[in-house]
């Protein structure tokens, strides 16, 4: 039986009804709109999948959306909308760090939530927070780089990243 559960997504809460078996990626992208977080193994292996909930990147396809009643919940939506974090955005750009950008929702969304809790990471930083993202073209190397990037030009830009 349905039963209405209060999300905050994005910074906005949001009211739906869901099956206690609807997984959080269903919701996102069936009930919402939301379609960047992407469907690809289902399994919670690949990291596609990947929004942060309540500071922490977790995988949408492997949580019920009655287990995120009244946490806070960011897709790659709200990432790529808010300012603050374009040059994130820019930087994998430049550094070419997608080919055919089917997982790069999940990997900016992991970055996004490295560069959070620590925001002048290391090199080994970033492959340990990646190491749960698959990328089937292998841009590997290029994601650290942008990573680090990013995190230069907003830790220099504006009074650094907790301002």
């Amino acid at each position: 039986m349905p039963e209405t559960i209060e999300l905050n997504i994005n910074g906005i809460a949001k009211q739906l009804d869901a099956a206690p078996n609807r997984t959080l990626h269903d919701a996102l992208q069936y009930q919402m709109g939301l379609t960047g977080a992407k469907h690809m193994c289902d399994r919670g292996a690949c990291g596609s999948c990947t929004v942060i909930m309540d500071g922490r990147p977790v995988l949408s396809c492997s949580i019920l959306v009655c287990e995120c009643e009244g946490k806070a919940i960011e897709t790659i939506e709200g990432i790529a909308a808010d300012p603050k974090w374009k040059p994130l955005v820019d930087a994998y750009c430049k550094w070419d760090a997608m080919q055919c950008g089917y997982c790069t929702p999940g990997f900016l969304t992991t970055a996004k939530a490295l560069i959070d809790r620590s925001p002048n990471p290391s090199e080994q930083d970033c492959r340990e927070a990646l190491a749960g993202n698959i990328c089937m073209c292998g841009t590997y190397p290029r994601h650290a780089t942008a990573i680090l990037e990013a995190a230069r030009n907003m830790n220099s830009e504006g009074g650094g990243l907790n301002g």
